[in-house]
């Protein structure tokens, strides 16, 4: 099969391939123009070369699709195919399927992909924002950050097209993202907290411990779903996150690496929260020796009746429905995360100490999570000094 190289300009290059025959007789001319990165001449050449190596490769596989003809569902397809399915984590892709099926596909697959503008980004943006946008029958438009997360995967996907240079820019960029109003993150006071553990008493012992270990350690439901007893360090009091257990509609639980590097960590426990902990293996042991041959040893803390690791939505069900039975205000079970952190700083505690205990990959991360506690603490501390500086001055006249 035929191919060319044509220069076109300073760092850009013409493919020009021939190969089949159209209906009318006529040799079949496929082309295509690349940028190029070499710093010198021959560098540039032999990226070229290589570049036409694809070309050639995709024409004959049949992979090749002229730009003209392209649609943005079909770009999707092989986004998907090409580079999320090899890069993403499952949940992610989970996440960005249902997003390109249920809506950006619809508004926007048909339309082809360089002929896409920023009025068509815009257009759909504000589509979501209308009354019948949602598909759960409920009333109102998409919230300001699930919009957001629709507009970063187009500019994701079409940024990628940059890359692979299919369209010479990405109509995503000239458009502002939406503005989501800042929350604070939800969270627990001392008191609210001691009445929390007041109503824990009552319920059954995993989940009485689940609470008090998410409390205590500050763990996202997938590091605590992710515990073995293995983990699980008595001598020391220390609990160690290593992986994470996730569950997708169809595929189960399944296991994977923490969100981040610095998310693999060892936690220093409360001796309190580790004597829980053995009081709750003594009652998983006595519950596998009486399934006998049905308990699959699996190793987990958090497990189903028959010793397989439960389902992450488990306890963040029976939340909700926990704080309501005992009159408590509602918060998620993520929350307890913050409920942790935030007593962490009010208490005192240094932000790259409480960092390194959630697991942030930078100090920052927390900062912005948590600049309500923040601001709360350094009230505290302004109500030191200024003790330090004038009360003591009156003892002293």
């Amino acid at each position: 099969m035929p191919g060319s190289i044509e220069k076109r300009g300073e760092n850009s290059y013409r493919l020009v391939v021939s190969a089949g025959y159209g209906p009318d007789g006529k040799r079949k001319r496929y082309t295509k123009t690349i940028k190029v990165h070499g710093k010198t001449e021959a560098a540039k050449l032999k990226e070229a070369e290589k570049e036409l190596a694809k070309f050639i490769a995709e024409i004959e596989g049949n992979m090749f699709i002229e730009p003209s003809r392209l649609t943005f569902k079909t770009f999707i397809e092989k986004w998907l195919k090409e580079y999320a399915e090899n890069n993403l984590a499952p949940k992610t892709l989970h996440r960005y399927k249902e997003m390109l099926e249920k809506r950006i596909i619809p508004a926007l697959g048909h339309l082809k992909l360089n002929k896409i503008k920023p009025i068509h980004v815009l257009e759909f943006l504000n589509m979501l924002k209308e009354d019948d946008a949602r598909l759960d029958g409920k009333k109102g438009g998409l919230s300001p950050q699930t919009i957001k997360h629709h507009y970063r995967l187009i500019h994701t996907i079409f940024e990628d097209a940059v890359k692979w240079q299919l369209i010479p820019s990405n109509p995503a960029s000239n458009i502002e993202p939406p503005k989501v109003p800042k929350k604070e993150a939800g969270y627990y006071n001392e008191e609210e907290v001691r009445k929390l553990i007041k109503a824990l008493e009552n319920e059954k012992l995993k989940y009485k411990v689940a609470v008090m270990v998410t409390l205590a350690a500050g763990l996202r439901i997938g590091e605590l779903m992710g515990l073995k007893w293995e983990h699980v360090d008595f001598e020391n009091n220390t609990i160690k996150i290593e992986q994470t257990n996730q569950y997708l509609p169809g595929e189960g639980t399944f296991t994977k690496d923490p969100k981040t590097e610095t998310s693999k960590r060892l936690i220093a426990m409360p001796k309190e929260i580790m004597d829980l902990l053995r009081e709750y293996k003594k009652e998983q042991n006595i519950e596998r020796l009486k399934k006998g041959s049905m308990w699959i040893d699996t190793g987990y803390v958090f497990t189903q009746w028959n010793g397989q690791p439960m389902y992450p939505y488990t306890f963040t069900k029976w939340f909700p429905k926990f704080l309501e039975k005992h009159g408590l205000r509602k918060i998620t079970f993520h929350q307890l995360r913050h409920t942790s952190a935030t007593l962490l700083i009010n208490a005192g505690e240094n932000v790259r100490t409480v960092s390194a205990r959630l697991g942030h990959s930078n100090t920052s991360t927390t900062m912005n999570i948590y600049a309500h506690a923040l601001k709360s603490a350094d009230r505290n501390a302004a109500d030191k000094i200024a003790n330090y500086l004038f009360e003591k001055n009156k003892n002293q006249a």
